[in-house]
């Protein structure tokens, strides 16, 4: 995608004046445990306040330098480096409070990680802080930039010379293609064999690929580490397609906090779930 920055502005250059969906496998919004005391309006005001904030970005190295203005943790693996400790020095009441509703596990999938945890391979915080920092706020400053779900339904933010930007999640993306993944999405023969089914799917959607992404999607998207970026990326785009066609909501949920401040994962309709000891669950 080449530097962050100017991604945007390439996309709206492909474009050639038209709109441009963008579905993005990271969080865009914060949860409601934080939201509830910040005095913003929403999450779109509260990108243009952190823009004030110089350490907002930098990651902590113990619990006692989180605070608000500083809330992703850890830097690195230490003692007492645990979510619960981590939502405590927050001011929440457990860990979960570090979960958005669409972060959260559903009766389809399980769940996604929090927003502010910056550690180990389940987690997306640093994820977010590249995005905003680098792209998001610089783009926001320059305007033609729609946040979906904070501004409307994600059809009606497609306008031309505008990029309406959307969450897309990979796990959700796999159910809405119906396709089952077997094993970890991690391994390229696990990648591989579900090739045919992508196919057919992007033949569903009237999607066609060039012969050099029919050999890729062959071929599992490559044996490097990055193979799992460009699956994802597949899923992603077939996801804000799906949606465009009319074949899942392009809305979310009715709660007031998912289009004021948390957000939620384009096309998704399974609400979380709350699991018991027991290991059933109820939809919240």
């Amino acid at each position: 995608m080449g530097d962050p920055g100017d991604f945007l502005d390439t996309l709206r250059g492909e474009a050639d004046g038209g709109p441009v969906a963008l579905g993005v496998d990271l969080p865009l919004g914060v949860p409601r445990a934080y939201a509830a005391m910040r005095p913003e309006s929403g999450f779109p005001a509260f990108l243009d306040t952190i823009r004030d904030w110089p350490d907002f970005f930098r990651v902590c190295e113990t619990l006692e330098e989180i605070r608000h203005e500083r809330p992703f943790y850890p830097a690195r693996g230490t003692k007492g480096m645990t979510r619960a400790a981590h939502a405590a020095a927050l001011g929440f009441d457990g860990p979960s409070d570090l979960s958005r509703a669409c972060d959260r596990a559903t009766a389809e999938r399980p769940p996604g990680a929090p927003l502010f945890w910056t550690l180990g391979a389940n987690q997306s915080g640093k994820a977010a802080i590249a995005a905003w920092r680098d792209m998001l706020l610089p783009a926001l400053a320059a305007g033609g930039i729609r946040l979906w779900p904070f501004e409307g339904p994600f059809r009606s933010l497609l306008a031309p010379g505008a990029v309406a930007i959307a969450e897309t999640y990979p796990a959700e993306a796999l159910r809405h293609l119906n396709l089952k993944m077997r094993g970890s999405k991690r391994r390229q023969t696990d990648r591989a064999a579900v090739a045919a089914p992508l196919l057919d799917a992007m033949i569903r959607l009237n999607v066609t690929p060039d012969p050099a992404a029919i050999d890729t999607i062959m071929d599992g998207f490559g044996a490097d580490p990055a193979g799992e970026d460009r699956f994802d990326c597949v899923l992603g785009v077939l996801c804000a397609i799906n949606v465009l066609m009319g074949h899942r909501p392009d809305t979310t949920p009715d709660d007031p906090w998912l289009t004021s401040w948390e957000g939620w994962v384009l096309g998704q309709t399974a609400l979380p779930v709350e699991r018991n000891e027991n290991g059933s669950g109820t939809s919240l």
